[in-house]
């Protein structure tokens, strides 16, 4: 049992070791021939085949050791072979089984990530919705039975149209209260006098001297007519609703002294 144990490592120990003490027999025996040679040459037969003998079991050492290494060698590598592949069938039975339970816990850790995102997805909407108004206890449950409660919601109704109804009125007469745009018009009126002694300065004076609510006076000039005489284009801006253009020519026309008609050039709206 305990030769089939040894590698080849410890059995080309052991052959040094005998190899070492044949020598040094061999050593020994040389050493006592050498003595005894001095000591008179006494035993030198039995000394000189001591020798021999020690040589012949050195070569027969040497032979056998490598032998017997050889074969302990060849023992020893397939007992370690044999371990060996034990070992890797182990190593793979470990490896796999390994492999197995990371894929488990890879899978258990997706499962419990893919619910703890349902569980937020959930909460989130119920975690967001208002609180719904908790209604306020009465003091008197007795009261409960006066109120009308399929009643309320149509008079709630009717008040509010009610409301709707004179915030409209009241938001359409403001707008029709409410002025526009004041239309006015840019009129050029001729005043010719009754001849060429008319003093047309006093007759412009005269006319400016006319007022109206919505009448303003502008330029003036005087443009020769014929034979010496020159009629008065004055210019005058009114405000349609308020001022009417044949009044105004009724008007100018009452200067009788200096005014023997008048014309309406040009009109346009301002």
């Amino acid at each position: 049992m305990c030769a089939n144990l040894r590698t080849p490592k410890m059995a080309l120990e052991l052959a040094h070791e005998n190899i070492w003490f044949d020598k040094w027999r061999a050593d020994d025996a040389e050493r006592q021939f050498y003595e005894n040679k001095a000591q008179g040459g006494s035993g030198l037969g039995s000394l000189v085949s001591q020798i021999a003998k020690a040589r012949q079991e050195i070569q027969n050492s040497l032979v056998s050791g490598g032998h017997s290494g050889s074969a302990g060698g060849s023992g020893a590598s397939s007992d370690v072979l044999n371990r060996i592949t034990k070992l890797e069938g182990e190593n793979k039975n470990l490896s796999s089984t390994v492999s197995s339970l990371e894929q488990t816990i890879l899978t258990l850790t997706k499962r419990l990530e893919m619910l703890e995102c349902d569980d937020k997805t959930t909460t989130a909407p119920t975690s967001a919705s208002p609180k719904k108004p908790v209604p306020m206890e009465t003091e008197d449950d007795d009261d409960d039975d006066d109120v009308d409660l399929f009643g309320s919601d149509d008079e709630d109704d009717e008040a509010a149209a009610r409301v709707r109804e004179e915030r409209i009125k009241a938001y359409a007469e403001k707008k029709a209260k409410k002025p526009g745009p004041i239309a006015k018009s840019s009129v050029l009126l001729d005043c010719k006098p009754w001849d060429d002694e008319t003093d047309m300065f006093v007759m412009e004076t005269e006319v400016r001297k006319i007022v109206m609510d919505g009448l303003v006076w502008g330029a003036a000039k005087l443009v020769p007519l014929a034979y010496g005489i020159q009629k008065l284009s004055i210019l005058c801006t009114v405000e349609d609703e308020k001022v009417s253009i044949d009044d105004l020519s009724e008007k100018i026309q009452e200067i009788e002294n200096y005014v023997q008609s008048v014309d309406i050039a040009a009109f346009n709206k301002v």
